[in-house]
């Protein structure tokens, strides 16, 4: 298995410098796959979309995940997430074995533990930005009340605009205010710059450094824009289903500093 790289992560759990340079300590593994393994049946041919993966996420890190369309990133997160099932290998967050859940344990390991963030932001037309968020924090065991959601992320005048009266980037904020409402451990960040132009990309990567820094909560970002890398704690780069590299970052880059 690939050890983790648990020095302290720049979040709101682990000390840094103003600068955003690392510094002493360390951070503990919360979310674990080794093996993992995903095959998809397609007419008699078995399509591998993930390959004996081993990887862990460290409590309060980020970590950037790249790799060409059908690498297996979404695919890989999709399992850790409880999202789907794995063929083989296994997942852990904590001590909770994922791969051995039931389908009423793995929701509850979703609604509990795990925000996610797409890159189309799924709002309900009918709702306000507030009434989007309140969806998720109705059935939260310890919630945050939505106008705190959407301050967090910059938008605490917008709380009752409807998304049409709101700018792709608002409305990915609002999404992201959605998953963070319920205090996730984890947040699952599937392409959420994809459909944005990079003034309004990093807006959306300073709300998500935000949610880091001052919750404390482990990101993981799926991009094919390669130069968001600069602001993770780690790089996992995929191919053909595996990992084909992993880099550290000793000091992390403001989303304003990333050249796009």
């Amino acid at each position: 298995m690939i050890e983790p790289l648990c020095r302290a992560a720049q979040g709101g759990a682990a000390s840094s410098s103003p600068s955003g340079s690392r510094e002493g300590g360390a951070a503990q593994p919360i979310l674990r796959a080794e093996r993992l393994t995903k095959i998809y049946r397609s007419g008699d041919v078995d399509v591998a979309a993930l390959r004996a993966v081993d990887f862990s996420f460290c409590r309060g890190e980020i970590v950037v995940l790249l790799g060409p369309s059908g690498s297996g990133k979404s695919t890989f997160l999709n399992l850790v997430g409880g999202l789907d099932r794995a063929s083989s290998g296994k997942a852990w967050f904590g001590n909770l074995d994922l791969t051995a859940c039931s389908e009423r344990k793995l929701t509850r390991f979703r609604r509990d533990h795990v925000g996610f963030v797409f890159q189309f932001y799924n709002l309900i037309p009918s709702l306000t930005a507030s009434e989007n968020v309140a969806l998720v924090t109705d059935i939260a065991k310890d919630p945050m009340d939505p106008a705190e959601a959407l301050a967090r992320v910059g938008l605490n005048e917008r709380l009752d605009h409807f998304p049409a009266q709101l700018s792709g980037g608002e409305q990915q904020r609002v999404a992201i205010a959605r998953a963070i409402a319920k205090r996730p451990e984890i947040m699952l960040c599937d392409e959420p710059t994809g459909a944005l132009d990079s003034r309004t990309g990093i807006v959306v990567l300073e709300a998500l450094i935000r949610v880091n820094a001052e919750l404390g909560t482990t990101i993981a970002i799926i991009t094919h824009n390669a130069a968001i890398r600069q602001i993770a704690d780690r790089v996992v780069t995929f191919r053909d289903g595996r990992i084909a590299e992993e880099a550290t970052n000793t000091q992390r880059l403001p989303p304003h500093a990333v050249s796009w």
